[in-house]
């Protein structure tokens, strides 16, 4: 997939317009946790939260912000495997380690 702005204008920083893809094709490479397999193969790769709907991999309830959301504490990082081949894709809440402030 990919995603890429028209006559955009970007400043160079990591936050600006500029061109997001992920162009690998995780069907071939998906962590077996997160495979969605069927008569035809593996179809998808879920996310960690979809695949163990779980506080923690879902950033909800004690882990539903920035500080208390890291793939880095999860028991597998599952995003690390997607960063790797995608380093622009977002693969989780708070992926960015991005401070928000909500007014």
């Amino acid at each position: 997939m990919r995603f890429e702005p028209v006559n955009g204008q970007g400043d160079g920083s990591p936050y600006s317009c500029r061109r997001a893809a992920c162009e690998y094709h995780f069907n071939n490479d998906c962590p077996n946790e997160l495979k969605v397999n069927t008569e035809h193969g593996v179809i998808a790769c879920k996310s960690a939260c979809g695949a163990f709907n779980s506080d923690e991999y879902c950033c909800r309830n004690s882990h539903n912000t920035p500080d208390t959301c890291r793939s880095s504490n999860w028991p597998v990082n599952f995003p690390a495997h997607f960063k790797n081949h995608c380093p622009d894709a977002y693969s989780y809440a708070y992926d960015d380690q991005k401070k928000y402030i909500y007014l």
